[in-house]
């Protein structure tokens, strides 16, 4: 683990809203996360909202793929994105620019997104019943893994260039992976990549984990990828019907109305800064 952005639980993350000042997080960071992710998972999940948290190095593809995907499915699901940089808002704009209602977070030298984050951005989000939320996590193999967002599902990207060892050499991001997304597969014909090879080491590490291979610029597995993301929002939506007398984790106003779930950002976990 990490000392210079608290993962070890002894030194507080500093967050950096845009326009903003530092927010500090107090030092038991893991168990405090732990805490906020269960609320926004509760939440989540009354409200059918499917949540995925997508990781990966820097340079991997997410936001290409978000682009790809918010351009595919505009007008059968809304998809919201929880951005995370350590500065800047230029994959938040990129997402914008195709209509795609995204809040910024900026992490300053921290090196990931943490459960209090998310809430927050979940408040300014606003996400309707029944939608999908995407987290862009801050590029990293590493400290994203340990932090638990509350989403229903993580997801970790690759891309050719980075290697066929990858799983191998980050073995506890790709253990706490559901699927692993395999991009920029165009580009195999020019390297000494073996797609094979790659899975035979993610087996190795993760044996339940789903691989999709992909190419934003060919179009391969694009197809298999928005039918996974299909199936996720209609299995949170099972959930959600499934659920009996569902309460919001903040009721401060009184009873949670459960035949009409709000989406108000009064009714989204609360965190204390």
């Amino acid at each position: 683990m990490c000392g210079t952005c608290g993962c070890d639980g002894q030194i507080p993350v500093q967050e950096h809203w845009l326009d903003s000042d530092p927010v500090p997080v107090e030092q038991d960071v893991l168990t405090k996360n732990d805490r906020i992710a269960e609320d926004n998972r509760g939440w989540l999940s009354e409200h059918a909202v499917c949540a995925v948290n997508l990781m990966s190095a820097p340079g991997s593809g997410k936001t290409t793929l978000l682009e790809t995907t918010v351009r595919a499915l505009i007008g059968e699901v809304f998809i919201g994105v929880v951005e995370g940089d350590q500065a800047g808002s230029l994959d938040a704009d990129r997402l914008r620019a195709v209509d795609c209602r995204t809040v910024q977070v900026n992490t300053g030298s921290g090196c990931h997104l943490d459960a209090g984050m998310v809430s927050r951005a979940l408040r300014e989000l606003d996400p309707p019943h029944g939608s999908l939320v995407v987290v862009e996590n801050v590029g990293n193999l590493v400290c994203p893994a340990l932090f638990d967002l509350g989403e229903r599902r993580r997801v970790v990207l690759v891309s050719v260039t980075e290697g066929e060892d990858k799983p191998l050499k980050y073995p506890h991001m790709f253990r706490a992976a559901d699927l692993v997304v395999l991009t920029k597969t165009d580009l195999v014909p020019h390297l000494t990549f073996e797609v094979e090879h790659f899975a035979r080491h993610l087996r190795r590490v993760n044996p339940a984990a789903e691989l999709l291979v992909t190419s934003s610029v060919s179009g391969e597995g694009l197809d298999q990828w928005f039918s996974w993301l299909r199936s996720e929002l209609s299995s949170a939506s099972e959930a959600a019907v499934s659920s009996v007398d569902p309460v919001s984790p903040v009721d401060s106003g009184g009873s949670a109305d459960s035949a009409s779930p709000s989406t108000s950002p009064s009714t989204l976990p609360s965190v204390s800064s």
